[in-house]
């Protein structure tokens, strides 16, 4: 008996590939990336940008999406890729696709892919990590046994089970910012007058990937900093790692990813 074939469907070729940075904020910092899916998926049809589809039994729109925030964090820098049958102005396709997006989920920008491998040029992200009801110099104590640590195993349940790494390696920067919390994710210490030390980071990507609760783990595991109340964190870029990370401010750390799109 012969197997069984996907049906052939004649389907529009892709002529264009559009480039996405959105936000994640307020309250959808806890969409996850599915959720944001399906919304991409609606705001298209609503908007009726002529999305490229796949062939087979179920064929679906060609979406890519890389490297995306954990659930409940926020973000400034999360990214997807489309591929579309008709050629368009990305500004146009921008505007449309934030006014059909709920508020919260907002497109910041979109270029036509000129450079590939996106995801190769996501080495790093910068991290805000606001800590209510924490002090600052409580903060910057716990930090510095952090970064005198040569390792910090910690432990985090994964797709594939349980993983213990090390948390220590691919910090490249963590530093206790003075000052107000600020933008759009404010900590509720801070809203109540209390302390709310502000932790900047910057992370190297790697397999499993360290994220800001890891860092967090590993904060507590070196010097007991557990906060009272659930931090906030937002990632405020991803990209490419600058020539020289130890100079300049934690931000300058990574690079503009979309750049080499704008060329």
């Amino acid at each position: 008996m012969s197997k069984r074939q996907a049906p052939v469907r004649d389907v529009a070729p892709t002529v264009q590939r559009l480039r996405l940075r959105y936000a994640k904020r307020g309250p959808l910092r806890f969409t996850s990336t599915r959720d944001f899916q399906r919304a991409l998926e609606r705001a298209l049809r609503r908007t009726g940008v002529p999305m490229a589809y796949s062939q087979g039994f179920n064929p679906h729109p060609r979406i890519s999406y890389t490297n995306a925030a954990p659930t409940g964090t926020a973000s400034e820098a999360e990214y997807a890729e489309l591929a579309v049958t008709t050629v368009l102005d990305p500004k146009r396709v921008r505007d449309a696709l934030d006014d059909a997006l709920p508020a919260g989920l907002d497109v910041l920008e979109v270029v036509e892919v000129r450079s590939p491998d996106l995801a190769d040029r996501l080495q790093a992200s910068v991290w805000v990590v606001e800590l209510p009801e924490v002090p600052d110099e409580v903060a910057r104590a716990a930090v510095d046994s952090l970064l005198a640590a040569e390792t910090v195993e910690v432990s985090r349940l994964t797709k594939s089970g349980m993983r213990t790494f090390d948390a220590r390696g691919p910090v490249l920067r963590a530093e206790v910012r003075s000052g107000e919390p600020g933008g759009a994710e404010t900590g509720a210490g801070a809203a109540a007058g209390g302390p709310c030390a502000i932790l900047d980071l910057v992370v190297r990507h790697v397999t499993p990937s360290v994220r800001p609760d890891d860092v967090l783990a590993a904060l507590r595991r070196v010097a007991d900093l557990e906060p009272p109340v659930p931090p906030r964190v937002t990632r405020l870029a991803q990209g490419p790692l600058v020539a020289d990370v130890s100079a300049g401010a934690a931000v300058d750390a990574v690079s503009d990813p979309l750049a080499a799109d704008r060329t």
